[in-house]
């Protein structure tokens, strides 16, 4: 489990996370992110070291999905969990207050592709159901940490998002 955090320090963290600069380091680290692990089929960009994975290095994937509003097809780089012959993604975004756009797109469009290192698959999204993310998250806590630490800092409950096979 992640380190328990004070309410001054939990009140420092939602006050940088609430910051515009975090959204917009957030984006540039992922668009960075999905240029190497393109470049590299994976080889480069399908871990993710940074905070509790620096020690326990976490699985990255490429997920694509389309604007609701836009149509454009974006790509973004997601930690994921392997659950039998489904993957388990997370839409925390650092515990900002607002769920990723992903989230929102999935639900709209559903049907999709994941890039993992070497090679690609055909998905359809669902966000987990209650029953589904309790069982779930202490997984996803247990892959990453941080996870936890970030369900701490925001308000809102965060979406564990279920990729069947298709």
């Amino acid at each position: 489990m992640a380190k328990e955090m004070s309410a001054e320090e939990l009140e420092k963290r939602k006050k940088a996370l609430a910051s515009p600069a975090t959204a917009k380091i957030i984006k540039f680290g992922a668009k960075a992110q999905v240029k190497v692990f393109r470049l590299t089929n994976g080889r480069i960009g399908s871990k993710w070291r940074i905070g509790a994975g620096f020690k326990k290095p976490v699985p990255t994937l490429l997920l694509d999905h389309v604007g609701r509003k836009s149509g454009t097809t974006f790509t973004t780089p997601l930690l994921y969990l392997v659950d039998e012959d489904r993957l388990v993604i997370v839409g925390s975004q650092g515990g900002l207050p607002k769920d990723p756009q992903w989230v929102a797109n999935l639900r709209a469009t559903p049907d999709t592709t994941v890039h993992l290192r070497g090679g690609r698959r055909q998905v359809r999204a669902r966000v987990a159901d209650a029953v589904e993310r309790a069982e779930l998250w202490p997984r996803l806590v247990e892959l990453y940490a941080d996870f936890d630490t970030y369900q701490a800092t925001t308000d809102r409950v965060i979406p564990v998002v279920i990729l069947d096979p298709r």
